[in-house]
């Protein structure tokens, strides 16, 4: 019996892939995926109530002509737990989170609350000032102080970021200034030392002209160091000399001179004589 869960499956040799009709979809054509409620919602048929995290087997489709600042919108449907009614509702890059659209509505929605609490600060703001002249122009006052610390705290950081500037271009100017006279002392030295070797070979080679020539014919004439050269010996080290001495001692050792009238036992060898 074969295997069921095989990640590796048989193509016989005459497989085309090009040969597989493929299937015609829609250009936006919806996908059921498996979804969490993102937030609390309350049905607008029956009333029931579907919390946040509730599992739905959903419909995604992208919405088309809506998008924000190039980011796509999806919208999904879902249906109520009790009466089976349709819900939707979309993707909200703006908030970052998501709106209800139809069939239910929110129980709670964050920027909304925000919004409104903002617009009370305003409203009750420009009241107390209509009521109250002093008010006003103390708010007026705390204002124009609130600009004046924001413009200083600009002027500051505008100063640093110059002055940061400056000492960053003083101190590449002093390492490129360094990294000139690094390389001005090292095309020194390689000059004096290439002068140096001109010199010497000159003093090797020269040319002179040939006596007797009218065109100025010169030949080049080697000359020989005024030192004697070394010799071989003297540039071996010490245990090399040494070695060599000892084995030329070996080689020169006397040989034994060979007694005549003798054998190699001591014995005399005495010829006799031939008989007449």
């Amino acid at each position: 019996m074969s295997e069921r869960k095989v990640l590796n499956k048989y193509f016989p040799p005459d497989f085309d892939p090009d040969l597989i009709p493929r299937r015609k979809q829609p250009r936006n054509s919806q996908q059921v995926v498996r979804l969490m409620a993102p937030f609390s919602m309350r049905c607008n048929t029956c009333g029931e109530y579907i919390y946040k995290g509730k599992k739905f087997n959903a419909r995604k489709e992208t919405v088309e002509g809506e998008d924000y600042y190039g980011i796509k919108i999806f919208r999904f449907y879902i249906k109520c737990t009790l009466c089976s009614a349709e819900i939707t509702f979309k993707t909200d890059p703006k908030n970052t989170d998501y709106s209800a659209e139809h069939g239910a509505s929110r129980n709670f929605e964050p920027w909304r609350e925000e919004e409104a609490v903002e617009e009370e600060d305003r409203l009750a703001k420009l009241e107390e000032e209509e009521n109250n002249p002093m008010k006003a122009l103390e708010n007026r006052t705390i204002d124009s102080k609130r600009e004046m610390d924001i413009l200083d705290a600009l002027q500051d950081i505008r100063a640093k970021n110059a002055r940061n500037e400056r000492v960053g271009n003083s101190v590449d100017l002093l390492a490129q200034l360094g990294m000139e006279e690094v390389e001005d002392a090292e095309d020194a030295e390689r000059k004096r030392l290439e002068e140096e070797d001109e010199k010497i070979v000159r003093g090797y080679f020269s040319r002179i002209p040939v006596d007797g020539s009218i065109s100025g014919t010169t030949v080049t004439v080697k000359r020989k160091a005024d030192d004697s050269e070394p010799s071989v010996e003297s540039l071996l080290s010490d245990s090399t000399r040494a070695l060599i001495n000892e084995k030329s001692l070996a080689l020169q050792a006397p040989k034994k001179k060979k007694v005549t009238g003798t054998n190699g036992l001591g014995i005399k060898i005495v010829k006799r004589p031939k008989p007449s």
